[in-house]
C-alpha cells in the first residue's frame, strides 16, 4: 500500500518531505504529488495529479496537507481510493465556519484519518468533530494548542498513527 501527499496551497512538494520521510523512516512508502512542484488550482484541476500518480488506487491511500488533502478528498470522491489521511482538512476558510467544503463528502466511502489542530482557523473543531462523524469509517485525531500544520512532538505523533493506519488497510 502507498501513500500519496499533496501539499498546502502556500506550499510545493517539498514542503511535503518530512512528512514522507517520516513515513519512510516507519516503513512506509510514501510520495508527493505532484512529485516535483506545485499542484495547479483551482482543487478540481488538481485531482487528476493525483489519478497520474497513483495509478491503481484500490491499493492507493491519498492524502496532504490543507489544499493537498482537499484535492486528495475530492479525487476519491470521484474515483474511489483505498483509504484517505487529512492533516489539517480545510473544512472553511479562516472565519467563515458557514462556508464549508464538504459537498462532496457524502461521495467518499473509504476509511479516514483526519490529524487536525484544535487551534486551527481552518476548522473550528466543533464543526470538524461533527463533520468527521457523518463519514463511515472516519477518525479524527486533534491535537491541542495547535494551529494549520503539525510540527515537532505533534507531527511524529501523526505520522506513527499514519503509519498504523495504513498497516491496518493493507
Amino acid at each position: 500500500m502507498r501513500v500519496y501527499l499533496g501539499h498546502g496551497a502556500s506550499g510545493s512538494a517539498a514542503t511535503m518531505r518530512p512528512h514522507v520521510d517520516g513515513l519512510a523512516r516507519r516503513g512506509v512508502e510514501a510520495h508527493t504529488v505532484p512529485a516535483e512542484g506545485r499542484l495547479p488550482m483551482p482543487a478540481e484541476r488538481a485531482v487528476g495529479r493525483f489519478l497520474e500518480a497513483a495509478g491503481d488506487l484500490r491499493t492507493a491511500v491519498l492524502g496532504g496537507q490543507s489544499y493537498g488533502g482537499r484535492v486528495a478528498s475530492m479525487c476519491a470522491a470521484k474515483h474511489g481510493c483505498a483509504g484517505l489521511v487529512l492533516f489539517s482538512y480545510p473544512l472553511h476558510p479562516p472565519g467563515r465556519p458557514e462556508t464549508l467544503r464538504v459537498a462532496h463528502w457524502p461521495a467518499i466511502h473509504c476509511p479516514a484519518l483526519f490529524l487536525s489542530g484544535e487551534a486551527d482557523p481552518f476548522a473550528r473543531v466543533d464543526l470538524l468533530r461533527h463533520w468527521v462523524a457523518t463519514l463511515p469509517g472516519a477518525e479524527l485525531v486533534t491535537y491541542p494548542r495547535a494551529g494549520h500544520g503539525l510540527k515537532g512532538d505533534n507531527l511524529e505523533d501523526a505520522l506513527d498513527r499514519v503509519a498504523a493506519f495504513v498497516r491496518a488497510l493493507a
